[in-house]
């Protein structure tokens, strides 16, 4: 069992209104120079959220939502400390309510 550290914010916010894919990018390029393997993913729609125990989390969800996922906890701290606007938090998968940590969901548009 693998334990996740999240921060999840509106796609809105993240996708449009923040330089999110530069910062990745970044990083995703720090990490080839230093020969680490790269811990981290970009999941549009969660299923995670949907876990009993996100029930907090999901509350304040009310647009679409995209999550950064690691097994750093430093790194999503940095995360929030960058984008300021994201709710964080942690959990482990697979697990009886989150079988697959990085799922996500089909939203249906009106």
């Amino acid at each position: 069992m693998n334990t996740y550290y999240f921060a999840i914010a509106s796609q809105d916010f993240l996708l449009h209104e923040e330089p999110l894919e530069e910062v990745l990018r970044e990083r995703i390029n720090h990490y080839k120079s230093i020969e680490k393997i790269i811990d981290f993913w970009l999941v549009n729609n969660p299923s995670f959220i949907h876990a009993p125990e996100m029930k907090h989390v999901k509350k304040q969800l009310v647009k679409p939502s995209v999550a950064i996922l690691s097994y750093n906890p430093q790194f999503i701290e940095w995360i929030k400390l960058r984008f300021g606007f994201v709710l964080t938090g942690t959990f482990k998968s697979p697990s009886n309510d989150i079988q697959d940590a990085l799922s996500s969901e089909q939203v249906k548009h009106s």
